[in-house]
């Protein structure tokens, strides 16, 4: 569904390189067409293709992946007691070993990660070691520090004059929004931010906001707010004996969209995996293969219900434990699904529109993130972007998980999730099936699998200056042929 990629080079705000927007030539969808998002910027960019690369790499499961482990025993260990990473390794001939042991490949938790990558364990990965996390994940996985690099991001770009940072008022907050990044709910960090989330509050009494406390995910410790005491009252009651966790964190609080789009008078959120090979230059795939997670109660937004967690959260871990929850589809539904709904009741224009600004965000959230990440050759990542949609069709990102559960609640759970860890598999290894930090990760197109290429900046680069080279061969001709 979502497809391959146009990336358009422009400033290089940010401090990572040119700026990509995103442009799809989808399997069963038309063309996205980016002139829809931007207007104003396709006169103002040169444009580059993130071309997909030629099918010189052999898949990776095919006679030089079993030529490979004929010469090296690859060895794997892992955290995770999950059967869909197990089997796929063990399909591949590898053997499990402990991280004590000399290992090849480590699906690793983000702990487990982080010591081994700090300065004091004194380990150091050899050209055949790679490892599932970048050793500083948490720039866009933990709530605050994204929010925090995506606003840098923008005013970087802006102070660069670059057009992706236009601004325009805004209709429902004092003063501006961006017209191209306009994509996260605004966002305050509290405490450090609390004075400046409640001059915007009493901008708009009226208005709801959603509480997360920055490093938990699934769920924990969410809350909604549509007053400024209840605020007031979670703060006294955090600085109490009996809350001493709760007064270290802190949180984030972003306005709630409160025009979700709804299917069946429920709302429900996108999960969808993207896998970043490297971030320096950046290389990123979206796999086609998401979907949506629904509420198993009907949305209302009445104060009675404000903290009903079955009405506003979508996440699962939630979800089961509601008496309406389906334990046959788990409440879920597949993107493709999404999408022919959305055409049959939207339109196809409009929905292809939709899944173009999704392959923005994503790109965009990136690219944001991309001076800051500690881009290890040895390190890949998957990560779950939580995406939801309000009712003119405008998606939001919620937030970014580096470690998306693995863990099947239904028998197509299990089906997907099996699928996406082979597809990973086949992408950041090389043919041979060998991890080698000395390959250039550009992976074949049989290789990607369910995966499709968002943006590759050190293809584009070579496009771009192919097409430089071609069009001074061509203004060198026409030159010539003014003698003859």
């Amino acid at each position: 569904m979502f497809g391959h990629v146009r990336v358009y080079s422009g400033g290089g705000g940010g401090g990572g390189g040119g700026d990509a927007a995103v442009c799809c030539t989808p399997e069963w969808t038309p063309s996205w067409r980016i002139a829809s998002l931007q207007p104003t910027i396709e006169q103002s960019v040169a444009i580059m293709y993130g071309r997909l690369p030629g099918a010189g790499n052999a898949n990776n499961g095919g006679a030089g992946a079993n030529q490979a482990h004929d010469r090296i025993k690859i060895g794997f260990c892992t955290d995770l007691d999950k059967s869909v990473l197990v089997n796929n390794f063990e399909k591949r001939g590898w053997h499990q070993v402990n991280g004590d042991d000399d290992w090849h490949f480590y699906w690793a938790g983000v702990q487990t990660c982080r010591n081994i990558f700090s300065v004091d364990s004194g380990y150091r990965m050899h050209d055949n070691q790679m490892i599932n996390h970048f050793p500083n994940h948490y720039e866009l996985s933990r709530k605050d520090l994204l929010v925090k690099n995506i606003k840098r991001y923008r005013k970087d770009l802006e102070r660069d004059g670059n057009p992706l940072a236009e601004k325009t008022e805004s209709n429902n907050s004092s003063g501006t929004r961006y017209v191209y990044l306009d994509f996260v709910p605004t966002t305050f960090v509290l405490p450090a931010d609390y004075n400046m989330f409640v001059e915007e509050y009493r901008k708009f009494p009226l208005s709801t906001w959603i509480m997360k406390p920055c490093g938990k995910s699934q769920g924990a410790g969410i809350f909604l707010i549509n007053k400024l005491s209840k605020l007031k009252k979670w703060s006294r009651e955090a600085k109490g004996p009996f809350h001493p966790q709760i007064a270290k964190e802190s949180y984030v609080i972003s306005r709630y969209i409160d025009n979700p789009l709804l299917i069946g008078g429920k709302k429900f959120d996108l999960r969808l995996y993207v896998l970043v090979a490297s971030f320096r230059p950046l290389k990123a795939y979206l796999f086609k293969q998401g979907f949506c997670r629904f509420c198993t109660v009907k949305y209302d937004t009445s104060v009675t219900e404000l903290d009903n967690m079955y009405v506003h959260l979508t996440n699962v871990s939630v979800q089961k434990h509601g008496g309406e929850y389906n334990t046959l589809h788990g409440g879920k539904w597949s993107v493709q699904n999404l999408a022919l709904y959305l055409e049959g009741t939207r339109g196809k224009e409009v929905t292809d529109r939709l899944f173009g600004a999704i392959s923005w965000l994503i790109v965009h959230s990136l690219r944001a993130v991309a001076p800051v990440m500690a881009s290890d050759r040895h390190c890949f990542e998957c990560y779950g972007y939580d995406i939801i949609i309000d009712n003119a069709l405008k998606p939001w990102l919620v937030e970014v998980n580096a470690s998306p559960s693995l863990t099947s609640t239904t028998v197509n759970d299990r089906i997907l999730k099996y699928k996406l860890i082979d597809n990973i598999l086949s992408v950041v290894l090389p043919p041979d099936g060998v991890p080698d930090v000395r390959w250039n990760k550009v992976p074949s197109a049989d290789a990607l699998g369910n995966f499709e290429l968002l943006i590759d900046e050190e293809l584009a680069a070579q496009d771009e200056a192919q097409n430089s080279s071609n069009n001074s061969h061509a203004k060198s001709s026409k030159l010539n042929s003014r003698w003859k």
